[in-house]
């Protein structure tokens, strides 16, 4: 922890992540954890924590999420899904700045990775959606996304034999909006990536990761970056103000409504350059990266973070071992390691 020494004696406005880590640490740690994770000793007190399966999820529910979740038709001219944005066979997202949306006028803020989007505690980068139910209304009615409303959609989608028989079975009011937005939800709780080499590491298998993602992980605490990157998603748990050290809205410059943040909800001055803490399990995947896609790298992205939100010019050494650690940390979906591809790709086994 000598680095977090230096921070209390040089700028000591870097004592209270160090104290929200110690709080947020005991907090994840508080809730019940499952089995195998229990028997797990000294876990408990990382303010990381490996990922669990969704428990409670109807199957059936899931299965009919996902083709919703891929149904062009749930936009105005049957040209977008959730998935044109959020591609399930790499990272969730899109890897543009910007997603396009229609027309090439899409949302002003960088795609979020779907994987793992159950475990936010707020959707969008601004938090103004409470649940993954009410984030699907903003993506409907959304003139640069769906442009529809749930009129239409209901309408288009009770003309289809196949979804009338598959919501009949599962909703007793058979097609309606409700039932629509709780299937697409039931499916994207699904999305749990597991079974990361860092998880695995955590739960005991010293092998997993590499001495330098080790090393990582250890500067990823001692600088601070778990003081609000933790819980089981690494992030997504709390908002916070971008530009701690540093006005980095001015530096950039040409900042738009959108960059306001949770102001454009809340309207109140304290909220202004606040954002939802992004999760960080994907992170080697969904480059470029902050709110408005302006860094293509994570040794950039790092740097960044190191200079606004810490305080603090990072080594490069300590960089690349941080990088490491963040390698260890993306799962699999449906037994392919997220970022696999072709013949490269990790299988689970059988």
């Amino acid at each position: 922890m000598r680095r977090l020494a230096a921070f209390r004696r040089g700028r000591a406005g870097v004592v209270i992540p160090a104290a929200l880590l110690l709080m947020l640490a005991a907090e994840a740690t508080a809730h019940k954890l499952p089995p195998s994770v229990e028997a797990v000793p000294g876990l408990h007190h990382e303010p990381i924590q490996p990922l669990s399966p969704p428990e409670g999820l109807d199957p059936d529910k899931v299965r009919l999420g996902e083709r919703l979740f891929l149904d062009p038709r749930l936009s105005r001219d049957n040209d977008m899904a959730c998935g044109s944005c959020h591609d399930l066979g790499s990272n969730g997202a899109d890897n543009l700045p910007h997603p396009k949306g229609r027309t090439g006028a899409g949302p002003a803020l960088n795609t979020l990775t779907v994987f793992n989007g159950g475990l936010n505690h707020r959707q969008f980068w601004d938090g103004r959606a409470n649940s993954l139910e009410e984030q699907i209304d903003f993506v409907v009615t959304n003139p640069g996304e769906f442009a529809t409303s749930w009129p239409e959609i209901v309408a288009r989608l009770r003309q289809d034999p196949d979804y009338g028989r598959a919501f009949g079975r599962l909703y007793p009011d058979g097609i309606t909006a409700a039932a629509i937005r709780d299937a697409i939800a039931t499916f994207e709780r699904s999305l749990v990536t597991l079974d990361s080499p860092f998880d695995r590491f955590l739960l005991g298998d010293a092998e997993a990761i590499s001495a330098e993602a080790k090393e990582g992980y250890r500067l990823f605490k001692d600088y601070g970056c778990a003081s609000c990157h933790q819980g089981s998603n690494v992030g997504g748990n709390l908002f916070m103000k971008f530009g701690v050290f540093g006005d980095y809205f001015a530096d950039r410059g040409d900042a738009t409504q959108a960059y306001q943040g949770r102001f454009n909800v809340t309207g109140k001055d304290p909220d202004r350059y606040v954002f939802r803490v992004p999760s960080l399990r994907l992170a080697v995947l969904t480059a470029p990266y902050l709110h408005d896609g302006s860094v293509k790298t994570l040794e950039q992205v790092i740097r960044v973070m190191a200079k606004y939100q810490l305080g603090y010019a990072i080594p490069d050494r300590d960089i690349h071992c941080l990088v490491a650690f963040l390698q260890t940390l993306p799962g699999k979906y449906r037994g392919r390691r997220l970022g696999a591809t072709g013949g490269d790709a990790e299988r689970a086994a059988p």
